[in-house]
């Protein structure tokens, strides 16, 4: 359970930190469609952190399987979305980072299908 609330609030944390730079700091460099996608990480980042946290305080079984499509599904698509939004500023070309993107979606959809199935159905 401590992991789960450990990735819950670092999910959290990064993603008003990463909110505040992109607001304040990126706002000036990247272009606004890049800005855009940043911000969509940010926010898909904060929506699982939150999950995350909120399953902590279910009695759930089988909690443990929606925590890892979560984390691993943040993990990837908020991930490659930052780098892909970045790569102008670092410099490289990070276009295969882009297929990574949807993975990530697929899973935080599997881990939502599991919760809906543990929530309602168990």
């Amino acid at each position: 359970m401590r992991n789960i609330e450990f990735f819950g609030i670092t999910f959290s944390l990064l993603s008003v930190i990463l909110g505040a730079l992109g607001a304040h700091s990126l706002k000036k460099i990247l272009s606004e469609s890049e800005l855009n996608s940043f911000e969509v990480g940010v926010r898909y980042m904060m929506y699982h952190g939150l999950a995350l946290l909120i399953l902590t305080l279910m009695p759930l079984e089988g909690k443990k399987w929606v925590a890892i499509f979560f984390i691993f599904g943040t993990l990837l698509f908020s991930l490659s979305i930052f780098f892909l939004s970045l790569q102008s500023i670092l410099k490289n070309n990070l276009k295969w980072l882009g297929p990574i993107t949807p993975i990530g979606g697929v899973l935080l959809i599997i881990g939502w299908i599991l919760f809906i199935i543990k929530a309602v159905f168990t």
